[in-house]
């Protein structure tokens, strides 16, 4: 068993993850042929279930606790040797790009679900909302791209304030079967309106940003990086950027009021905590995150319909977390990765992928119950949350 050991020990094991994590990430992306990539991905369990049995995981884990900079900057770096890789492959960098979108929309899902414990099977509809706002915005002329996005948001907050009565006075399944409820009536509605498209859709223009048209490609070097390189710097910055906010936000009070709500709010009134408050806190937070997601999804693709955004788009996005780990914000990740890729990649089986799918997420949910990294019981310590 690999003890933590040393300072140095610890680093090196932080890096060898990251320089492994690259690799893997960009050979699961680029690779097309459906075997090799089978042989490959098995490849990457064996190696990441090895690496954890040795202890070097935890030895990474401990020493990106200990140097959370020295992390960033190697994510920082990652993340530019994986761009460089991918620079002229479009379906990769189109899946990247939609990875780290669901990686958004997920991280406003975590503060829903694994901090607040508010249950919410309406993600995919929230997200609609800020995907269909852009559209309509891009109907009445130039608007700014930074305005875009932001209205996007807040009409998914808005909407979501519709559901604040039954939410806040529900819980548990019976606050599943109105996000459930409302997730369906949107599909619906949007079918039905033939300003928004109806079944068929509608187009949606293209983002311009700081005056940056994001259909241009790069040129930088002398190498020229596709188009859609712009929406992975931009999702991959916003994931950066909100993951860092809840991971603040899990270590301040905050995170712990959350925690106390989720688990018994009967207590947390009787404390003196203001659950409504905690509860519209997570609730119009989480769903900026997602009509924020579903704003740069509809500009990417350039193209909006019902059946982007129907219920299943809303159960893979809670396997998600289920998968990774509700609470546990580096869990999402990986956990996108086998949602969203994995079907993809599977085309030699044609309809039976999303059956083996399907398999692979029992199986995992079997293995790990509390999903691929579990969120750590938190520690008060010297009246710090931690």
């Amino acid at each position: 068993m690999y003890m933590l050991g040393t300072k140095p020990r610890r680093i090196a094991a932080l890096l060898v993850t990251l320089i492994a994590a690259t690799v893997a990430l960009s050979a699961i992306i680029e690779i097309t042929e459906e075997t090799l990539f089978i042989i490959v991905l098995l490849v990457i369990i064996a190696g990441a279930w090895l690496a954890h049995r040795a202890g070097l995981l935890a030895a990474a884990e401990f020493a990106a606790k200990e140097k959370p900079n020295f992390l960033r900057v190697g994510l920082l770096v990652s993340a530019m040797v994986l761009l460089f890789a991918l620079r002229e492959d479009i379906f990769g960098l189109l899946m990247l790009a939609t990875v780290l979108i669901y990686v958004l929309a997920c991280f406003g899902l975590t503060i829903q679900m694994g901090f607040a414990g508010l249950t919410n099977f309406g993600a995919a509809a929230f997200m609609g909302a800020g995907g269909y706002t852009v559209a309509m915005l891009g109907r009445f002329g130039e608007v700014p791209g930074l305005i875009s996005l932001i209205c996007a948001g807040a009409v998914s907050v808005v909407i979501g304030l519709v559901l604040l009565a039954p939410v806040l006075r529900t819980r548990g399944h019976y606050a599943a079967l109105t996000t459930l409820a409302f997730s369906v009536m949107f599909t619906v509605y949007v079918e039905a309106s033939d300003v928004l498209g109806g079944p068929q859709g509608i187009k949606v223009p293209g983002l311009v940003l700081f005056g940056w048209d994001f259909s241009q490609d790069i040129l930088l070097g002398g190498y020229t990086f596709n188009s859609f390189t712009n929406y992975v710097i931009l999702t991959g910055g916003l994931v950066g950027l909100s993951g860092l906010l809840l991971g603040l936000m899990n270590r301040s009070w905050i995170g712990v009021w959350l925690d106390v709500v989720r688990l018994d709010e009967t207590a947390a009134s009787i404390f003196g905590l203001r659950v409504w408050y905690w509860k519209l806190f997570a609730f119009t937070l989480g769903n900026f995150l997602l009509g924020l997601a579903g704003a740069i999804y509809a500009q990417m693709t350039a193209f909006i319909a019902p059946a982007n955004f129907q219920l299943g788009d809303s159960l893979a996005i809670v396997s998600i977390l289920i998968l990774g780990g509700i609470g546990n914000i580096w869990g999402i990740l990986p956990a996108t990765l086998l949602v969203v890729l994995l079907p993809e990649k599977l085309q030699i089986v044609q309809e039976y992928r999303f059956l083996i799918f399907a398999l692979v997420v029992m199986v995992v949910l079997i293995v790990r119950p509390s999903g691929l990294l579990p969120r750590r019981l938190r520690r008060l310590q010297e009246g710090a949350a931690s």
